[in-house]
């Protein structure tokens, strides 16, 4: 019965303003006051995603990372059964319902409900999403964006971190992406997006400035600095690997001198190198950083320059250096193995877990 539970949640989907509104009303009516109206949208909406499945695990653990701070927010924790009610009843208003539909939708509420109590066992208690504008929308390169994005509350994160991302145009679908960029003094973050599946595609292609994201709560992915370490640093970014390692150098720049960064970016020629002026800027501000660029497909590039990202960065390794690695899977999957193989202490690599997009 699984395509039968993702079509009559696509079915339902197609009236998200009424479908929302009917869930408000339900859960209003069984537990008044608990969850706000203007909420109710975008809390159904991952709650039914949730319950039909078919995520992705990052894709998975982003709605619950959402949705287990909005049951602990919200206090819903004693009102699982009044949830679940108010999600099944909310599709069989707006598909085509069957008494065989009722028990599946049923079974699937209460799995579903169960795996945000028990995601909520796990958050703080901190919103469970923050509303966002997008303020600059740049098609730096051909498949590539960068958005600008203003939350309506500031959003506190650190670099290195990921946040669950939201558009309108893919309601309760939450993919994990990283701030390019340290916290600014206006609350803007800066996210580096490549179109490869529906959200993605939807954030470069169709968002435009005006339009409304959703953010969700930071996640530590396992590329943030040591606050204790003062040592100086190799970055080795892949594609859009580079967000979070540019928060980093950011980081660096805010805090007292006296470390020395390396930041290999790898593209597969020049012309997919998104960010060129960014990064030009970057390096005549500071003398500490070194910006290296690496090309896997480029033949015209000069020779120490010629390469995958991570092989040009260990000609740059030095013993005492931090190495972070971030990239498309094919590039993290054996990267800890060839650092190790080079010599670089275990304890000393740094790789995303997975998580970010």
């Amino acid at each position: 019965m699984t395509a039968a539970l993702a079509a009559s949640w696509s079915a339902t989907m197609r009236y998200a303003r009424a479908a929302a509104d009917h869930f408000w009303c339900a859960v209003e009516d069984r537990c008044p006051g608990v969850l706000p109206e203007r909420e109710a949208a975008v809390f159904l909406a991952p709650l039914g995603r949730l319950a039909v499945g078919g995520d992705d695990p990052a894709g998975r653990a982003a709605l619950l990372a959402v949705l287990g701070r909005a049951y602990r927010r919200y206090r819903l924790l004693p009102h699982q059964l009044s949830v679940e009610a108010a999600l099944t009843a909310t599709v069989a208003r707006h598909a085509q319902w069957t008494p065989e539909l009722a028990v599946v939708w049923a079974r699937a509420s209460r799995r579903a409900s169960a795996a945000a109590a028990r995601a909520a066992a796990r958050a703080g208690d901190v919103p469970a999403w923050w509303p966002a504008e997008v303020v600059d929308h740049d098609r730096s390169a051909d498949g590539i964006a960068i958005l600008t994005v203003r939350p309506w509350r500031r959003l506190p994160f650190r670099p290195g971190q990921a946040v669950p991302v939201c558009t309108e145009c893919w309601p309760g679908r939450w993919r994990w992406y990283s701030p390019a960029n340290a916290p600014r003094p206006d609350g803007t973050l800066e996210f580096h997006v490549r179109a490869v599946a529906a959200v993605s595609r939807a954030l470069v292609n169709a968002v435009r400035p005006g339009d409304r994201l959703w953010l969700g709560p930071p996640r530590d992915i396992g590329l943030s600095l040591d606050p204790a370490s003062r040592a100086d640093l190799l970055l080795v970014a892949g594609g859009t690997g580079l967000a979070p390692l540019r928060a980093l150098v950011e980081q660096v720049a805010a805090a007292p001198a006296g470390r020395r960064v390396t930041l290999v970016v790898g593209a597969r020629t020049f012309v997919d190198l998104y960010d060129p002026i960014s990064l030009d800027k970057l390096q005549r501000a500071h003398d500490w950083l070194t910006v290296v660029p690496a090309f896997s497909h480029d033949v015209s590039a000069e020779p120490a320059e010629q390469g995958d990202a991570l092989t040009v960065g260990l000609h740059h390794h030095r013993s005492d250096q931090e190495v972070y690695v971030c990239g498309p899977p094919m590039m993290t999957a054996g990267s800890r193995l060839r650092l190790l193989a080079a010599g670089v202490p275990a304890e000393r690599i740094h790789l995303p877990d997975g998580f970010a997009g």
